[in-house]
């Protein structure tokens, strides 16, 4: 048995019934809701039960990663749509015209966290604002901070839903029809 037979062994190309596909599933939507515009879940919780420098310290990570969300999207907003939506229709393409499986797994993974990108820069470009006008109330931020992880978290719970179901589907017709 080659080095190459062994790393495909252990790294199955029918990812449906891979144990590490699912792993990568659970641990990208955990991430996923945890780091809510890059800052920490935690130290949203940290700033609503202690404020004082916990609640300044929110309020400034935040400024810095809604402004760097808002540059990405005003420099690169145009070619990042179009390469995303390249990748991810090559993606569709590929495993459900084609039905190449490892193509369907990573698009029922990559299409969940594209839409939950547009809705973080949505959620910057809002609370970019409400810093522009000088509420800058780390209880707003907080609250803002906390509907979207909200919304991230109805995102995630509906692909991991979807992507179990046809998961299932899909190693049901491979033990079946084989």
């Amino acid at each position: 048995m080659s080095v190459t037979d062994t790393i495909f062994d252990l790294i199955d190309m029918r990812s449906f019934s891979n144990l590490w596909y699912w792993i990568a599933l659970a641990v990208t939507w955990s991430s996923t809701s945890h780091w809510v515009l890059g800052v920490p879940f935690d130290m949203v919780l940290r700033a609503r039960r202690k404020g004082g420098q916990a609640a300044e310290d929110l309020v400034t990570i935040t400024r810095v990663n809604v402004g760097r969300l808002m540059y990405i999207g005003r420099e690169g907003g145009l070619i990042l749509a179009v390469l995303i939506s390249f990748v991810l229709t090559s993606l569709a393409l590929l495993g459900f015209w084609y039905r190449f499986e490892f193509a369907q797994a990573i698009f029922l993974l990559a299409f969940p966290l594209s839409i939950v990108g547009m809705k973080s820069l949505a959620a910057a470009r809002a609370i970019e604002r409400r810093l522009e006008q000088g509420d800058s109330d780390a209880d707003t931020v907080a609250r803002m901070l906390a509907r979207h992880r909200f919304w991230v978290q109805v995102i995630g719970m509906m692909a991991i839903t979807v992507t179990a179901f046809y998961g299932m589907l899909q190693n049901f017709h491979m033990s079946v029809f084989g």
